[in-house]
């Protein structure tokens, strides 16, 4: 009861302090305004037969709610923030390449504001080249009424240009809002589907299948707690200060601890990983009506191996989760630089002497801690899947990608304010 007490006094205080609430009214500002975005149809669409396809297609499905529900209307945002997610990993995977890249990357605001213009540079091609396949895409599925070839440029650059509001609207919430700005606006419309989600889930309650669904609802109790519990977690590195002379007095040896987080990378995997995923089964599903029937029928089963269901999907789906968890665990935390920032302030690990040394042990830890972090991630990633063939509901709409970026969210959040009233209170102390 103390803990929430705490929480709510935390809420409460939000509120009452001008700057925070003014961060926070914005970023509800910003999100109400993606959510009228998300309502605002392209021309040439059939809305009805589309909604119909993605409620009978599995990826489809994953990809609409991976959007929060604007390629389901089509809307002018419809490729959501696909392309600037894309752009981001390969700017991630390319600093392994280019020194230059990595040289940017530690020249501080300068260096950061720099590779946000390039990836939003880079975010343009990628954004049109989608917006083509998505046309191709839909145009064999019968979806695309008859367009003419100003119709369709028009149509291609209007998804670009949903694909970059979002990029701007997401900065603005980096600036002067609460949050990430890319985490905020996909789980804000990951949250906008699940009150229909939950609403068509009970309306398919009957007395053949309420075993099932009451598995299903234990079993996202369950994830839900363990993914509280796994992201809350952390492994306690001591860490002892030698006696150091301050202000003409000489202080003691002090004990501390250096926290690892279990999952440091966040949510941040799941998205990557989501992005890659879909690329190859956008442009596949684009060619596999081609006039020439043997090489359609080839993309056809190349294509099959993409579907969300597949063995080799969850597999593929499985690898690149805990892959891009080591990745960005080494971009979030750099064993290095925190053993230089220790050896300074004079502290150090007992028993391990500072520099190098120090070094390759928090590697060593933050590998292993990592891996229990990765292979979770990489589970919950494919649970729709499993819950699938346990329950047999699908669960593509709740599954766990999207309870995790929710979950993840809130806690980043929670945290990100309780950290803002800890620091208005000491300005206000001193």
């Amino acid at each position: 009861m103390s803990k929430i007490k705490q929480v709510l006094k935390i809420y409460s205080e939000t509120i009452k302090i001008p700057q925070i609430r003014k961060k926070i009214l914005f970023t509800l500002l910003i999100i109400s305004w993606f959510r009228f975005l998300a309502h605002l149809p392209s021309p040439g669409i059939d809305t009805t037969l589309l909604k119909n396809f993605f409620s009978q297609s599995q990826f489809f499905s994953l990809l609409d709610i991976f959007s929060g529900g604007t390629l389901a209307n089509f809307s002018l945002i419809a490729l959501g923030l696909n392309p600037y997610i894309n752009a981001l990993v390969m700017f991630q995977l390319l600093g392994f390449v280019f020194p230059k890249i990595n040289e940017l990357r530690k020249e501080g605001e300068y260096g950061q504001k720099k590779l946000a213009q390039y990836t939003r540079l880079l975010t343009v091609p990628l954004a049109l080249i989608q917006a083509i396949g998505m046309y191709f895409l839909l145009r064999g599925q019968n979806l695309i009424n008859n367009l003419t070839l100003i119709q369709v440029v028009l149509l291609v650059f209007t998804m670009a240009g949903g694909t970059m509001i979002l990029v701007f609207l997401g900065e603005l919430i980096n600036q002067h809002g609460v949050g990430n700005g890319i985490s905020v606006i996909i789980f804000s419309g990951i949250v906008a589907r699940y009150p229909v989600v939950v609403f068509q889930t009970l309306s398919t309650i009957s007395q053949t299948n309420i075993f099932q669904i009451a598995i299903f609802a234990a079993l996202a109790i369950i994830l839900v707690i363990g993914i509280i519990m796994v992201d809350e977690a952390f492994l306690k590195v001591p860490i002892t200060y030698a006696r150091r002379l301050a202000g003409g007095r000489t202080y003691g040896s002090q004990a501390s601890f250096l926290p690892l987080k279990v999952n440091t990378a966040g949510v941040m995997p799941i998205i990557f990983a989501l992005s890659l995923l879909m690329v190859p089964s956008l442009f596949l599903g684009a060619f596999s009506r081609l006039p020439n029937p043997q090489l359609a029928s080839m993309i056809s089963k190349f294509n099959s191996l993409f579907h969300p269901g597949s063995f080799f999907y969850n597999f593929l789906y499985f690898l690149l989760v805990v892959i891009f968890t080591y990745f960005y665990t080494t971009v979030v935390f750099n064993p290095g630089e925190v053993a230089e920032q220790l050896r300074k302030s004079g502290g150090f690990i007992p028993g391990v002497r500072p520099g190098e040394i120090t070094k390759n042990r928090l590697a060593f830890l933050l590998s292993r801690v990592t891996v229990i972090g990765a292979i979770f991630l990489g589970l919950v990633a494919v649970l729709p899947s499993l819950t699938q063939g346990a329950t047999g509901i699908s669960t593509i709409s709740l599954g766990g990608t999207g309870i995790l970026i929710v979950i993840s969210v809130i806690l980043e959040l929670h945290r990100l304010l309780e950290n803002l009233v800890q620091t208005w209170r000491y300005d206000h102390y001193l």
